[in-house]
């Protein structure tokens, strides 16, 4: 099973200059709780946003530099080829960035989002989903408080 992973803003923005525009605890412990122990798929940039790779899960860098090695890690030239060394059966996760988002939703089986209840300038954003193609399965809201700076919900759509 094929699933992306993001947050985005109601206008659908993911983050400006390689960061995340906002700063939601919660939405990492979850990241981490749903990702850990899985292979995590995700764009060279993505991948180097963060400072080291992230524990307890297999990290698929999808990048075109032919020469780029990341110890521990694999490193492929595209969407079909990290799938493609995933394991079979398993749950795998696209973590972005906006591109290979772009490039793996049609290859999806799920999406969980964390729906930030804000719009904000970017230069990245998560595509569109076409709810005749997605189902929402479940939906949890959260608002704001001393640690969240905004209310986001937390879904989880399925390929109809």
């Amino acid at each position: 099973m094929i699933t992306l992973i993001a947050a985005a803003a109601e206008n659908n923005a993911l983050g400006k200059d390689n960061q995340l525009v906002w700063h939601l605890p919660n939405d990492f412990k979850r990241f981490k709780q749903i990702t850990s122990g899985h292979y995590i798929i995700m764009g060279r940039k993505t991948f180097e946003s963060f400072p080291k790779p992230l524990p307890n899960r297999t990290h698929i860098i999808i990048t075109r530099q032919k020469s780029y090695k990341v110890e521990g890690c694999y490193v492929v030239n595209s969407i079909e080829k990290a799938i493609e060394i995933s394991p079979k059966g398993a749950e795998v996760f696209i973590i972005g960035g906006a591109e290979i988002y772009n490039q793996s939703i049609d290859f999806a089986d799920k999406i969980e989002l964390t729906r930030v209840h804000a719009s904000f300038d970017a230069d990245a954003y998560f595509p569109e989903i076409n709810l005749n193609e997605w189902k929402l399965i479940f939906e949890e809201h959260h608002t704001k408080d001393e640690k969240h700076n905004f209310d986001f919900t937390f879904q989880t759509f399925v390929k109809k």
